[in-house]
């Protein structure tokens, strides 16, 4: 199985577009979105072609490809217009004979992590930071964003394949 996974487009149809760019060219199996889809957020200026409409449009035609979790930033209106689910708060994914909990990072995240087995994977999104370092026994590994990356961390996106994670800019 190969995952593609990438977090916090917030309504930015440029970036959008290059993520699915790179989700067609990885030809990965499924796409894992760590939340925060279509809004910005008070704290964060507004992504490059912030047009939330046009990026539903571009994910409705991988609504059978993408499994979803909810961000800060999601709500139950962005669920009806969205065409697959995005109200879970997390999930756990076992690919490869590896544990993931996949999970936005604004209730679980990296000095917050749920209870999970030593050697578990906490995969977030949430800061904008890409990161991939062991912490309280866990690998914590964070994408960054797609759209509103901070640290210098670039847009980026990770692929997961043969029990492997690797960070790729768009």
């Amino acid at each position: 199985m190969k995952l593609f996974i990438a977090s916090d487009i917030h309504g930015s149809a440029h970036w959008c577009e290059k993520m699915l760019n790179a989700y067609r060219s990885e030809k990965a199996d499924r796409m894992l979105l760590l939340g925060d889809i279509l809004y910005h957020g008070p704290r964060n200026d507004l992504p490059k072609d912030y047009a939330p409409k046009k990026v539903i449009e571009m994910l409705a035609e991988y609504k059978n490809e993408i499994l979803c979790v909810k961000g800060n930033c999601d709500t139950e209106v962005d669920q009806m217009v969205l065409p697959f689910p995005i109200l879970s708060d997390y999930a756990l994914i076992s690919v490869d004979g590896i544990d993931i909990y996949a999970t936005h990072g604004h209730k679980f995240g990296r000095d917050n992590p749920p209870p999970l087995k030593e050697g578990d994977i906490l995969l977030c999104g949430h800061t904008h930071v890409a990161a991939d370092e062991m912490c309280n026994g866990l690998r914590y590994i964070n994408p960054g964003s797609i759209s509103i990356p901070k640290e210098n961390t670039g847009n980026g996106y990770i692929i997961f394949e043969s029990g492997s994670f690797t960070r790729k800019l768009l």
